[in-house]
């Protein structure tokens, strides 16, 4: 069934997104703060200069929820507009971002569909590109957000990471065992679910860890390709993730077409660290 109202697609910042989608979405943006300075994630800090202060920071960053009213404007002129509305969050075992979404769409009289991506980054930004696909359809909101429900629980998220110094400032490994992977030249290959960081296999040295990437991707069932899948990096620069592409090219025979990438910001760059490269995609059936 289509509809001829309008479909409003917003996001939080915490989803990274293709370029090529990004003036289709409204973006809602996180605040981040190192130290005592607060920053708003996206407005007046980069994902390049996130990971310069991360470098340079001794302690980790945290980050804030958005809250209600930020919601209640967006729904706001939305509605004015004439628009129904798709709200995508990041996990709420994550932030209480999806919470405050919530919140909000009890205050106004409107066509809102709340949908927590049970993701972040790219997962969450794959979910969100899915929806613009569906609204280019036609398709209604109710239409879109009972899809994008359906579709999550086939989202992946895997990621090889080039340190594990920043697992261990998280205290979500041991000093020793971060002492021993640096040692050893050890690359971690996680799954993120949920914004937990899932050890799936350890590697010595990158061209290991490439083909453990690939046999997780295997061993998820395949991409399922006519949905969209997008490559993120850490970090200041994306050699790693052309390497990657480059080792792995067997994996996308056929489909490097629709390889895009994007630049993984602060929400799990906080938790890996620069060098880490990474694939979002939604799992064949």
């Amino acid at each position: 069934m289509s509809t001829n109202r309008k479909v409003r697609i917003i996001v939080d910042s915490a989803a990274d997104i293709a370029e090529s989608i990004a003036d289709k979405l409204t973006i809602l943006p996180m605040t981040l703060r190192f130290g005592d300075t607060e920053y708003t994630d996206g407005v007046d800090i980069t994902n390049k200069e996130f990971y310069e202060k991360l470098v340079e920071s001794d302690e980790l960053p945290t980050t804030s929820q958005i809250m209600p009213h930020a919601f209640l404007q967006a729904y706001k002129e939305a509605i004015d507009a004439g628009e129904d509305v798709v709200v995508i969050t990041i996990s709420s075992k994550l932030s209480g971002t999806f919470q405050s979404a919530c919140i909000a769409e009890e205050e106004v009289e409107g066509n809102i569909y709340v949908v927590d991506s049970l993701s972040a980054a790219i997962g969450e930004g794959i979910l969100a590109e899915l929806a613009v696909y569906l609204v280019d359809e036609g398709k209604s909101a109710s239409e879109i957000a009972t899809e994008l429900e359906e579709k999550r629980e086939n989202i992946r998220v895997i990621a090889m990471l080039n340190t594990l110094e920043y697992l261990k400032k998280g205290g979500r490994i041991s000093k020793t065992v971060a002492f021993a992977g640096e040692l050893l030249s050890i690359k971690p290959v996680v799954s993120i679910v949920d914004g937990e960081v899932n050890l799936l296999g350890k590697a010595r040295g990158s061209k290991q860890a490439n083909n453990l990437l690939v046999k997780e991707i295997e061993n998820a069932g395949g991409v399922d390709f006519s949905l969209p899948l997008l490559l993120g990096y850490t970090g200041m620069e994306d050699s790693l993730l052309r390497k990657y592409v480059e080792d792995s090219s067997a994996l996308w025979e056929g489909n490097a077409d629709k390889l895009r990438t994007s630049s993984i910001g602060s929400i799990v760059g906080t938790h890996v660290g620069p060098g880490a490269v990474a694939v979002a995609f939604f799992k064949n059936n």
